[in-house]
């Protein structure tokens, strides 16, 4: 294993880091920093740069983990010394289920439709540009009076409706946090408390779908790509540990028009470059 590997190990674990959680879309980044920078899958194989992606998304997980840690202790039951009158008007652990069913029953259906299809560049532009556009528009209808300022807060209806704009980011380049956070703004959550449902909702789905990924790809951890894995992996976590800390602080003071503006220029450089 030699040192540009391991360089390129570590980007990529930064892009992912910085730009899972965030509305922006980790798929358009990949593609511009890995494919037309880093070559990963000439490292290895395509087969083992693909794993390699999966691998890195865990670290994010766990920084989502860590950083909610105490919501999700509570979200299963796991807090000592709190009774069941303490626990109502918390976030509950059926809230977040129905959140995730719309996304977790159309992925499960499409799976192979989407992989086949919808990952090229001009799929990417598309979701990049129009989830832009939905994120300009959550911000300008976003009630002037905000319904829910704290997650714990949201209804059933609203975590159904948040559920269905997270089919969205199904659709590479579109993004599942800038889909389910416009989402959330457009039902009357402010940013912050979308944000919040967004990436407690993010954890189960993730992982669902890396472990799906790892089943498929096991053969891939060699040896020789376990330094490379590592690294990546590490990256991701730190970077995301970061990120979502600063995120959360910086998303009800900036909105969401900054990062659709932010995605429109992202999809132009995608564009020229690639086509």
């Amino acid at each position: 294993m030699d040192i540009w590997e391991l360089f390129v190990a570590f980007i990529l674990g930064l892009v992912e880091g910085l730009t899972e959680f965030a509305p922006v879309s980790s798929t358009g980044h990949m593609i511009i920093v890995d494919d037309l920078l880093l070559h990963s899958k000439d490292l290895f194989t395509e087969p083992v740069a693909n794993t390699f992606k999966v691998v890195i998304q865990l670290g994010s997980i766990l920084a989502v983990v860590i950083v909610f840690k105490d919501r999700f202790i509570n979200l299963l039951g796991l807090q000592k010394g709190v009774s069941i009158a303490d626990s109502k008007g918390r976030l509950s652990l059926s809230k977040v289920i129905v959140g995730l069913i719309p996304a977790g029953v159309i992925g499960v259906l499409f799976e192979d439709y989407i992989d086949e299809h919808l990952f090229s560049v001009e799929t990417v532009i598309i979701g990049l540009v129009i989830g832009a556009i939905l994120m300009i528009i959550a911000d300008r209808l976003h009630p002037r009076v905000v319904k829910i300022d704290d997650v714990d807060q949201i209804s059933y209806k609203q975590a159904l409706g948040i559920g269905l704009f997270q089919c969205l980011g199904l659709w590479p380049g579109f993004s599942r946090s800038g889909s389910t956070i416009s989402g959330g703004v457009l039902l009357g959550l402010n940013h912050r408390a979308a944000s919040d449902f967004t990436f407690i909702m993010a954890v189960p789905i993730m992982l669902g779908a890396s472990a799906i990924s790892l089943m498929k790809n096991w053969q891939y951890f060699t040896v020789d790509a376990l330094p490379f894995f590592t690294v990546g992996f590490i990256s991701a976590f730190v970077f995301a540990l970061l990120f979502i800390r600063f995120f959360l602080k910086l998303i009800n003071k900036i909105k969401l028009v900054p990062f659709a503006i932010y995605r429109i220029i992202l999809a132009a450089a995608i564009y020229f470059i690639f086509l």
